[in-house]
């Protein structure tokens, strides 16, 4: 199989830690990065030793070695960066969240449908040995019947209006930023919910500081999720069945260890760990899947399809509403 030939638009801080997995991938090879800079690009291209730099992103999608591009610019810009690369016939993994609202993701996968162009949500944890593995001991049985799942996702933030994190202009907030994967877990395991509690803290700019969520599904099951930017938190990520729990070790979106806990008879408690060591910062388990796709002639990933991505921007527009979150431009 030839190496999947990758490009990068927008080459910031994630991604770098992207370039750093994706060279050490076999099945992969980074030729090209587009920013907004040519000097920029250059360099990043430099660093990983990439023949092709370009000051802009249309002409990064003129690349005569290019099989998909990785976005990886800010989420406000996620949905214009996608048409752009769609609309061009290029296959695109895009970082999450997928876009700001569900109009958007939408017109995006009706667009890669249409064209028959491969398109994924960058949602790496879904491919994480972890993960896999919690997946398998749910299939298998090991824990019942489950019957709710708790995850949290915080650090402390630094208060910048102008940030990421904290412009509503940027899209910034504790939901789209981290809260999707608390938000993530609980569909990965127990799907649509049946109904969504959601309170936040505001910062003084009006996006979520931080935000607690409560959802119930149609089997009397439970997600309790969290995340901030106020403060540090355990990131733990658990399933909890009749049988037993999942614990999946902090920060548990690139855990490399979790721990499960079997009931005995009476108070009895057996445990199992489980290890996933590794020397990179997690992402080439994505790469990888995605050059399966294309080695395929996929155009969607099975693991994470267009459907998913679709249910996920679904709840977190749901949550939002609840929460009384809104993003002037772009919920008009």
């Amino acid at each position: 199989m030839n190496p999947i030939r990758w490009g990068i638009l927008a080459p910031g801080r994630i991604a770098h830690k992207f370039a750093q997995d994706l060279v050490k991938s076999p099945n992969a090879r980074l030729t090209a990065v587009g920013s907004r800079n040519l000097e920029r690009a250059q360099e990043f291209a430099n660093a990983y030793d990439a023949p092709y730099a370009y000051g802009s992103y249309e002409e990064l999608l003129t690349c005569p070695e290019l099989d998909i591009v990785y976005i990886a610019s800010p989420h406000i810009g996620h949905y214009e960066h996608t048409m752009l690369c769609l609309n061009a016939g290029v296959a695109v993994l895009c970082e999450k969240p997928f876009a700001m609202n569900r109009r958007q993701v939408e017109e995006m996968v009706r667009t890669a449908r249409e064209k028959k162009v491969f398109l994924m949500e960058a949602l790496w944890t879904r491919f994480m040995p972890a993960t896999l593995k919690t997946l398998e001991l749910i299939e298998q049985g090991v824990i019942g019947k489950v019957l709710g799942v708790k995850a949290d996702f915080g650090f402390k933030g630094i208060y910048d209006v102008n940030s990421r994190l904290f412009s509503p202009t940027l899209g910034g907030g504790a939901l789209l930023d981290i809260g999707i994967y608390p938000v993530f877990w609980s569909y990965l395991n127990l799907g649509m919910p049946t109904t969504i509690k959601a309170s936040a803290i505001f910062s003084e700019t009006g996006v979520d500081a931080s935000n607690g969520m409560v959802m119930t599904y149609g089997e009397k099951q439970f997600a309790f999720l969290d995340s901030t930017f106020m403060a540090k938190t355990a990131c733990e990520g658990w399933v909890y069945g009749e049988k037993g729990n999942i614990k999946v070790h902090g920060r548990w979106h690139e855990s490399q260890g979790m721990t499960l806990e079997l009931y005995g008879e009476g108070r009895e408690v057996e445990t199992q760990v489980f290890n996933f060591e590794r020397d990179t910062w997690g992402y080439g388990y994505e790469i990888e899947a995605v050059g399966r796709c294309l080695s395929q002639g996929l155009t969607e990933c099975p693991e994470w399809s267009l459907d998913h991505s679709l249910d996920l921007i679904q709840l977190l527009d749901s949550i939002r509403s609840e929460m009384g979150l809104r993003y002037e431009a772009f919920d008009a």
